[in-house]
């Protein structure tokens, strides 16, 4: 497939904030998704209607597809039901990514009873998943998705502390189709690493489209020199 081919070994930068982040807003996100193309990004991924619109109008790249939406008790947040599933369609995202994993759907669903019918309602378009194991990525390839990424890996109460890149080498090893490295590769030797180990193509978020955390980072490295300079007296 042309978009699939089009990501092989380059770089996906997801344009999120979310409300109670400084750069919160679609006409901001739309200025992200731009920069981050200037810069090289192959395709974009996006949260919300409103930031895909203004992206879209910003940029002509493949871009992947979610919305976040909390509902109730459930931990599955990222494209939850079958309602953020038609909005997306509605959009014309390229992908659509969603929770793949093994808990159940807000609406007491198990992936499977959920992609089942996403998959029949639309079967010409493309779907991702985002796993945490490489157990529900198997899965997931069974069912019928077009991509695989590593997105809720230490993000699920049964992977806490793994590491993505351990499980993108077990999908990689296994699965037939693409798998996206996702989560926790911000820096350009584990993005580098990744395609090594086999990544169709590395999100990257973050560490580029999250100013105040890239800022701490530094504040809390110069903030441990000066201690060690302090107890070094």
């Amino acid at each position: 497939m042309e978009v699939l081919d089009n990501l092989k070994g380059h770089l996906i930068v997801s344009c999120q904030a979310l409300e109670e982040e400084p750069l919160h807003g679609s006409e901001t996100m739309g200025k992200m998704a731009k920069a981050a193309g200037e810069g090289g990004a192959r395709g974009i991924r996006a949260n919300g209607v409103e930031d895909i619109k203004a992206i879209k109008k910003e940029v002509d790249l493949p871009l992947i597809g979610i919305i976040k939406r909390v509902i109730g008790e459930s931990e599955v947040f990222i494209t939850p039901t079958f309602e953020e599933i038609e909005k997306l369609i509605r959009e014309g995202c390229d992908i659509i990514a969603f929770d793949a994993t093994d808990r159940l759907r807000p609406d007491g669903k198990s992936f499977k009873e959920f992609f089942t019918l996403i998959k029949e309602s639309f079967p010409e378009q493309l779907f991702m998943a985002d796993v945490s194991t490489v157990e529900e990525g198997l899965q997931a390839e069974k069912m019928g998705v077009d991509l695989i990424a590593t997105t809720l890996v230490g993000y699920t109460s049964y992977t806490k502390g793994q590491e993505p890149l351990d499980v993108l080498k077990g999908l990689t090893a296994k699965a037939s189709i693409p798998v996206i490295a996702e989560g926790n590769y911000d820096t350009e030797d584990k993005a580098r690493r990744a395609v090594e180990a086999g990544a169709h193509a590395v999100v990257v978020g973050s560490a580029i489209t999250r100013p105040q955390l890239i800022t701490k980072k530094f504040t809390e490295a110069l903030e441990k020199e000066q201690v060690t300079k302090q107890e070094g007296k």
